[in-house]
């Protein structure tokens, strides 16, 4: 008699927190029946890019303090007393003085999660779970086995293996176009020691996000030096020989991110927040769509009627667009490095008080409470969010640790740091010889192109189209489908289709859909083949082939959220 295996086969690929925080459900499960498989592409697990050297030097910061870090299995608190010591002294961090409201080098946090995977390993080895670790062991391909429900994954070693599950959580991936190829020019800040150069020039920055910081917080230290003054600020000096590095950072907003402040719920839960039932019944009654006003209206405005009923008065008759635009007004007005200073002295004051700026904590409540519904939103309520209220959350829940602004002000001080305001038009343009020209609209509407011998792309994690998804079978197989949302005013579809500037299909019923980034997926992030399906086998949580239908990620909070929803359907819970 053929008796199958018993025991379920878990793949997991890739090893950083995505995938560390899938083996901790998977682990405090409670359950045993299954075997897992990692494959990490790296010699070690849980740093993931971000927090490894291929996303961080020893000056980049985290954005979160450890008491908003959520749970894994000690808090960085208590790891930090069993620490190595030559970690510790690297990082000048003193045990006895650890805050746990402080934020911490990128690099000593990556140790800190690594040190988690390990206690999470030898759990699962004392409830009798078995794991392999495939280190260094990139994946090529994945396929499935409809009749069987198998998972075929393949790694570069060309050493096939069968699973019942797979967990996709390949984490960031920034396309390679022109570094390289074009000297000077560089796809991406990242990994950051590329950047660590003696350059005596102007350098072309795009964008002015967390990413934008990195880059620029590596340049500034390897052409100058950050001393603090007689009056305590930060200062820059250039070094003699880099006397003509410059940095002129290109935003499309003209806005600089907003700065980190003291979090009331620092895990960006709230009680008053819309339940799953709430969102289910209220689509019932909206042709299936959720509404992107009703969210904004229960799931941000009213939670301050009982919290700050003045602030409610205020905006409790507005619709996104004027809140926006109320909210902007200010920061479009200012010069963006006064308001800076500005907000970092509020901002000083909030974590000295531990009191929240209350309506900057809720645009990120709301940016978290939207992300994993935003699949039912309306192709006219896609294209609102993104066009209106995404600037707005992406410049205030940026959350630019103190020291970061500290040393953006000294070097825009110093006249090392400056930032220009460019239009959605403007275009970058490789040159053969090496370089770019930055082709623009000024501030006076007047174009300019400027050469700039060396150029970073700064924009951040880009959402990857469905054709850049990079298991080759399963595109061929049509185990997955383009992520796509339905117009709900076919005329407003007909109007989006004509005007040429998105991707517009409309089908065999006169429906109009508007074609977003990567894949689709269902709400336990199983993906969906091209008949509808979602496929029970294989779940993805790997940011940039999800953007469509999950706009905006949040970092470690979303890899908690998302692993509970992939763990309980595995697991059949």
């Amino acid at each position: 008699m053929d008796i199958k295996n018993t025991k379920k086969r878990i793949a997991i690929l890739g090893g950083g927190p995505s995938g560390l925080f899938i083996y901790k459900r998977l682990v405090e499960s409670g359950a045993n029946d299954f075997e897992v498989e990692i494959f990490e592409r790296k010699s070690e697990l849980g740093s993931g890019m971000p927090y490894s050297s291929e996303g961080a030097n020893d000056e980049h910061i985290t954005n979160v303090s450890d008491n908003e870090v959520p749970q894994i299995v000690t808090s960085m608190a208590e790891w930090i007393h069993t620490a190595p010591a030559e970690l510790l002294q690297r990082f000048n961090i003193k045990p006895d003085q650890f805050n746990e409201y402080k934020v911490v080098p990128r690099l000593l946090f990556g140790h800190y999660l690594a040190a988690q995977f390990e206690i999470l390993r030898k759990a699962g080895s004392k409830a009798g779970i078995k794991t392999t670790v495939h280190f260094n062991s990139t994946v090529t391909d994945m396929g499935y086995d409809l009749e069987n429900e198998t998972v075929r994954i393949e790694t570069l070693d060309q050493n096939n293996r069968e699973f019942d599950y797979a967990v996709i959580c390949t984490g960031h991936n920034w396309p390679i176009r022109y570094e390289g190829k074009i000297p000077g020019y560089y796809d991406a800040p990242y990994p950051p020691q590329k950047l660590v150069q003696k350059l005596n020039h102007p350098i072309a920055v795009k964008g002015s996000s967390l990413t934008a910081i990195d880059a620029i917080r590596t340049l500034a230290r390897n052409n100058g030096i950050f001393e603090a003054g007689a009056d305590g600020n930060l200062n820059f000096e250039l070094f003699p020989d880099s006397a003509d590095f410059k940095i002129m950072m290109h935003s499309r907003s003209g806005m600089l991110p907003a700065v980190r402040f003291h979090l009331e719920d620092s895990h960006l839960s709230n009680d008053s927040l819309l339940t799953q039932e709430e969102i289910e019944e209220h689509r019932k009654n909206n042709d299936g769509f959720l509404s992107l006003d009703f969210i904004f209206e229960k799931d941000f405005k009213e939670i301050f009627r009982e919290k700050e009923p003045e602030f409610y008065e205020r905006i409790k008759g507005f619709s996104i667009e004027d809140f926006v635009e109320h909210m902007m007004d200010l920061r479009e007005r200012l010069d963006p490095f006064q308001l800076l200073k500005a907000e970092y002295v509020q901002a000083e004051k909030s974590i000295k008080r531990k009191e929240s700026i209350y309506w900057k904590e809720m645009l990120a409540v709301l940016s978290f409470a939207m992300n994993h519904p935003a699949k039912y939103f309306s192709a006219e309520d896609m294209q609102r969010l993104q066009k209106v209220l995404m600037p707005l959350i992406s410049i205030v829940i940026a959350f630019v640790p103190q020291k970061s602004c500290e040393e953006l002000l000294a070097l825009h001080q110093a006249g090392v740091l400056d930032l220009v305001p460019v239009g959605a038009d403007s275009k970058v343009e490789p040159q053969s010889e090496g370089g770019i020209l930055y082709h623009f609209r000024d501030e006076n509407d007047e174009n300019q192109s400027v050469y700039y011998q060396t150029f970073v792309d700064c924009v951040g994690q880009p959402h990857l189209a469905y054709n850049d998804f990079p298991f080759r079978s399963l595109l061929s197989q049509k185990a997955v489908s383009p992520a796509r949302l339905k117009f709900k005013s076919p005329k407003e579809g007909s109007v989006a289709s004509m005007q040429g500037k998105y991707s517009v299909e409309k089908n065999e019923n006169d429906d109009y859909f508007l074609n977003v980034s990567g894949i689709a997926i269902n709400d336990n992030f199983q993906i969906i083949d091209q008949y509808g399906a979602f496929n029970k086998n294989i779940y993805i949580m790997a940011v940039p082939y999800i953007g469509g239908f999950n706009p905006d990620y949040s970092g470690l909070d979303f890899c908690e959220a998302a692993s509970l929803r992939i763990v309980n359907a595995i697991l059949e819970k």
